[in-house]
C-alpha cells in the first residue's frame, strides 16, 4: 500500500503511558518532566529532562525499525562526524504498549527545514557521508525501499508523478529525463552503511552549523547516492551542492546522476504525501525538485 498521506497513529501515546512505562521500567528516570515534542511517520518523541528524550514506535510497521537502532546506532556512532541520538536505553512492551522503544540523548537544533546550513557546511555534511559510508557487515538490517537499485522504485515513482501533474507544475520534461537517466544509470560503487531517509527533518542545525543526524529507522546497507541525494534537499546554493559533491570525492557520473534520481524520487513523494496534509513536507519535495533542475 502506498500511503498517500501521514499514516495514522495505531496506538494512542500521551504523556501518562510514556510516564508509567518509564516507571515501570527506568524508576531512576521517572521524576525528569516529560514534554510531547513532535510525531513523525513511524514515532512518537517526547523530551524528557533536557538531556534525553523517549522515542516510541507509533505504529507496527516502524516497530521493527526501532530495533534496527537499538541494534546499530550504538555500533556506529562512535565513528560518525556527527552527533546522533544512539539509544542509551531501550525499553519492552507493558501496559499495553506492544513494542520496543527506546530512551535517547536530546540533540539541539532545528531542523534543516526551518534552518537551513550555511553553504560552508557542504564539506561537514560530506565527512559525516563519508565517515558513514563503510562496510556493513552480512547481517545488517534488510531494506526493499532505501539503499536499491532505482528500477525497484519506477511503479511507485511513476505513479506519484502521473498523481502530481494534475496538482503541482514542479514535475516537469526536466525532472522525467534526470529520473529516466538516474533509473538506467549503473549501480558502480560497492554497497555500504547508509542513513536512508536523509531528508531536512532528519537534519539539524544550529547557528548554521549541522549539529546532529536523527531519525535512523531505515538504517541499511545499500546504494550511497541514496544519502548523496540530501545534498540537494539541504542546500539551496549550487556552489555548496558541488562542494559537498567535491569533498565526498570520487563521485562518478553515474553515481551522481543516480543521487540525482534518489532526490527527485525524495522530492516526489515528500511533494506528493505533503500536499495531503502536511506543508512542511511539501516545501521541502518542491525546494528539492526545482533544485535538481538547476546546474550542479
Amino acid at each position: 500500500m502506498h500511503h498517500h498521506q501521514t499514516p495514522p497513529a495505531e496506538i494512542a501515546i500521551d504523556r501518562e503511558l510514556v510516564a508509567r512505562l518509564l516507571g515501570e521500567q527506568h524508576p531512576d528516570l521517572a521524576h525528569l518532566p516529560l514534554r510531547p515534542v513532535d510525531a513523525g511517520w513511524d514515532n512518537a518523541m517526547l523530551r524528557l529532562g533536557d538531556r534525553l528524550a523517549v522515542r516510541l514506535p507509533r505504529r507496527g510497521a516502524a516497530s521493527q525499525l526501532i530495533v534496527h537502532e537499538q541494534t546499530w546506532l550504538p555500533r556506529l556512532a562512535g565513528r560518525l562526524t556527527l552527533p546522533v541520538p544512539a539509544p542509551c536505553r531501550v525499553g519492552t512492551p507493558a501496559r499495553g504498549y506492544p513494542w520496543r522503544w527506546s530512551i535517547v540523548p536530546w540533540l539541539d537544533g532545528a531542523t534543516a527545514d526551518l534552518a537551513e546550513p550555511a553553504a560552508a557546511q557542504a564539506p561537514r555534511l560530506a565527512a559525516f557521508l563519508r565517515s558513514l559510508h563503510t562496510p556493513a557487515p552480512p547481517d545488517a538490517p534488510a531494506n526493499l525501499v532505501r539503499g536499491v537499485p532505482l528500477q525497484q522504485r519506477s511503479e511507485m515513482v511513476a505513479t506519484r508523478m502521473r498523481r502530481l501533474a494534475g496538482r503541482s507544475g514542479l514535475v516537469t520534461a526536466a525532472v522525467h529525463r534526470i529520473w529516466e537517466s538516474a533509473r538506467h544509470a549503473p549501480i558502480d560503487i560497492p554497497p555500504a552503511w547508509i542513513h536512508g531517509d536523509l531528508h531536512p527533518r532528519n537534519v539539524l542545525v544550529e547557528r548554521e552549523v549541522i549539529s546532529g543526524i536523527i531519525d535512523w529507522g531505515d538504517l541499511t546497507a545499500g546504494d550511497p547516492a541514496t544519502d548523496l541525494a540530501s545534498v540537494w534537499m539541504l542546500f539551496s546554493d549550487p556552489g555548496a551542492r558541488q562542494a559537498a559533491l567535491d569533498a565526498y570525492g570520487c563521485v562518478s557520473s553515474a553515481t551522481a546522476q543516480r543521487a540525482k534520481g534518489w532526490a527527485v524520487l525524495f522530492g516526489v513523494v515528500m511533494l506528493d504525501t505533503g500536499l495531503a496534509d502536511n506543508p512542511r513536507n511539501a516545501a521541502i519535495g518542491a525546494r528539492t525538485l526545482r533544485r535538481v533542475c538547476e546546474a550542479a
